[in-house]
């Protein structure tokens, strides 16, 4: 594997210039794992911990986010921070492979920290002050993707061959759970003061600031290059005019439920997949790309990331109608408000999050001895068992049978995701680990937002099959005059899936000021607990059931593509006592194990 794969190392040097002994190499290592997990998990955290906490940001900048002129604000507040990790990853990944990942990830820590404070400092109301935490919490995600792109390729050059997968399995780990993490701190923070949401993350990122500063030493490849300018600039838009698309295109749309129609989404789609074309064309022509393609020759690279972005496009979305369903329908079916069914969705979810715990470490480990084939596998196949059975649930469930289910679906992602980045990091030559890291993080962060987008558009197309007649009719028997009852049942579903997701009562938000011309008591029976979730449930279950069965499809195709990645592979550079520059040139990835 010679041309861009075989590129002349630059060799770990020691004090002096001299070549660095093996084991200085790998000296400090635990310190670096418990340092890059602090850091990762700072970031997912942060990456859910406003999906709870949503309803107290907005009732403080005194803001309504399901008005129509409102709901843009809504899910830029919502996806901002996604969007900005999944576009800037790969050039930072290739920035630390130039400048030093250890120089990246702590500035990564202090751009968070310092937007952290600034997210907590609106002083504004109203649409100038949710622009301003947008604009913050995008500026944040700057921080959390220099964090992003260069944990993984610091651990891999921390540790060595046999011990990546346990280092990348605990940092894998941390990174999935954070996402859950995030959904019970921001439940229990939001009603205090929702400044506390973004002001919690301050001391831990100080702290890791210092910590980094003073104890992560780079131990990694640079590669002295040039910047890619023009691959930067047209990945950028390329990849921002297909998110935003997305994001666009799960709102409503004239009289159409959702935007997929729009001619200006339809064009930020195809333009922006035009571009991304483009871009992949330049990176063939440019002498230090920022995007290596040549790295898809490595079939554990390229198999790997395959199975990465459909496990990502299988869950990604699965944590936002899971907490629909357990706000919308099961929370105030069991006696919860529905203004306390936010924090009670994020407990409810934690055994998701115990089974990522319980597997991801232990599976990291086996990986170094095995390889990564057979857990990633493995992994996907009950993946694809768990997302079966969760389609034989009824919308009222027993809450035993649904943890259980939670919590084998997070065994089954535990398991499969840390062997599975521990097998793309071995794959990749030294000098490349921060491009290889941050490529496979944008394919995961952008599956993320498109997963988002397919999994609310199977829920609304289940919705507006059956919602309208159904919510028509329940209004009327309550006494709703036909005019509003028929105005209010064609409004888009969109509307009331967001008011469940805030933890605003869903009726009350759609009928509004008439309700108080409707007999008190057929205005408390529809405002109450039981009416909209018993209306919404047939509806919604028949949209999540099949987005269920999509979950499965996607799994099972990334465990195809993980079976295909092959054996046990780790690509190792020769590292003798003296280097001749004829010997450097020859490096060459070796296939190792069973």
């Amino acid at each position: 594997m010679r041309g861009s794969l075989g590129q002349r190392s630059l060799r770990l040097l020691g004090p002096g210039g001299t070549p660095a002994a093996s084991g200085d190499r790998y000296k400090g290592k635990w310190l670096t794992l418990s340092n890059t997990t602090l850091g990762v998990l700072l970031v997912t955290i942060n990456s859910s911990i406003i999906l709870i906490a949503l309803p107290d940001i907005f009732r403080g900048v005194k803001l309504n986010p399901l008005t129509p002129s409102h709901s843009s604000l809504f899910l830029w507040l919502l996806m901002g921070f996604m969007v900005a990790t999944a576009v800037l990853v790969v050039s930072f990944g290739r920035l630390g492979d130039m400048f030093g990942r250890v120089r990246m990830y702590n500035l990564g820590f202090a751009v968070f920290s310092f937007f952290s404070i600034m997210l907590s400092i609106d002083w504004m109301t109203g649409t100038a002050g949710t622009l301003w935490l947008i604009v913050m919490r995008i500026l944040q995600g700057v921080g959390g993707a220099l964090l992003f792109a260069n944990s993984s390729a610091i651990l891999t050059d921390a540790f060595p061959p046999d011990q990546r997968g346990l280092a990348l399995g605990v940092n894998q780990v941390a990174a999935i759970a954070g996402s859950f993490i995030g959904l019970i701190v921001g439940g229990l923070l939001g009603p205090v003061d929702w400044r506390l949401v973004f002001l919690v993350s301050v001391p831990v990122g100080v702290i890791g600031t210092i910590w980094a500063y003073f104890n992560l030493h780079e131990k990694g490849v640079r590669t002295p290059s040039t910047i890619d300018w023009w691959g930067n600039i047209t990945f950028a838009v390329g990849l921002i005019a297909v998110l935003v698309g997305i994001t666009y295109g799960i709102q409503p749309y004239g009289r159409s439920t959702m935007g997929w129609t729009n001619p200006v989404v339809l064009g930020e789609l195809i333009g922006g997949v035009l571009i991304l074309v483009f871009f992949c064309y330049i990176e063939t022509k440019v002498p230090n790309p920022m995007f290596r393609l040549p790295l898809f020759r490595i079939r554990a690279f390229t198999a790997g990331n395959l199975a990465s972005l459909l496990a990502a496009i299988g869950r990604g979305g699965m944590m936002f109608i899971l907490i629909i369903w357990l706000q919308g329908i099961w929370l105030p079916l069991h006696g919860y408000s529905f203004a306390n069914t936010p924090l009670w969705a994020g407990i409810y979810m934690v055994p998701l999050t115990a089974g990522f715990l319980v597997a991801g470490p232990i599976s990291g480990h086996l990986s170094d001895r095995f390889g990564a084939r057979p857990f990633a596998t493995g992994g996907m196949a009950a993946a694809v068992a768990s997302f079966v059975l969760l389609t034989l649930l009824p919308a009222d469930f027993s809450y035993v049978w649904f943890a259980l289910l939670l919590f084998m679906n997070g065994l089954a992602m535990g398991l499969f995701a840390s062997p599975n980045r521990a097998g793309i990091m071995n794959s990749l030559p030294a000098n490349q680990r921060g491009s290889g890291a941050g490529m496979t993080a944008t394919f995961q962060n952008s599956a993320m937002v498109l997963s988002i987008g397919i999994f609310f558009t199977l829920i609304i197309v289940g919705l507006s099959a059956q919602l309208p007649v159904a919510l028509a009719h329940g209004l009327r028997a309550q006494g709703v005059p036909v005019a509003l009852a028929h105005k209010v049942s064609h409004l888009p579903p969109t509307g009331a899936l967001f008011a469940a997701f805030l933890g605003y009562n869903p009726i009350k938000t759609l009928l509004g000021p008439a309700l108080g011309h409707i007999p008190h008591a057929h205005a408390a029976y529809l405002t109450g607990r039981a009416f909209f979730p018993h209306l919404i449930a047939p509806p919604f279950m028949s949209g999540l059931r099949l987005a269920f069965v999509f979950a499965a499809v996607a799994c099972g195709v990334a465990g195809v593509a993980s079976w295909m990645r092959g054996k046990k592979y780790v690509h190792i550079e020769e590292e003798p006592d003296v280097v001749p520059p004829e010997s450097a040139a020859e490096e060459m990835p070796r296939q190792v194990g069973s």
